[in-house]
């Protein structure tokens, strides 16, 4: 099986998904302290919490996983192919 060689920046990238996810699911389930210029406003939008902001910086964030899933896919193949 052929491993990819990641270097310190790389797994810096890979950390970031995972650690925005980790608070979206942390401040959805234990809620966190509404901002005191937020916490003031009547009728915002459900989109305008933490939540909402670490689900969006997760997104951003998980093209090095989507890379490094396509390029782990991609050589299992060539070596599926070349074994056959």
């Amino acid at each position: 099986m052929k491993t990819i060689d990641l270097g310190a920046g790389d797994w810096l990238s890979l950390a970031a998904a995972p650690t925005f996810a980790m608070m979206a699911l942390l401040t959805g389930a234990f809620g966190g302290t509404p901002d005191v210029l937020c916490a003031a406003m009547q009728g915002t939008s459900p989109l305008s919490g933490m939540v909402p902001m670490y689900l969006l910086m997760t997104a951003v964030h998980l093209g090095p996983w989507l890379k490094l899933i396509f390029r782990t896919r991609a050589g299992t193949r060539a070596l599926n192919r070349g074994s056959s």
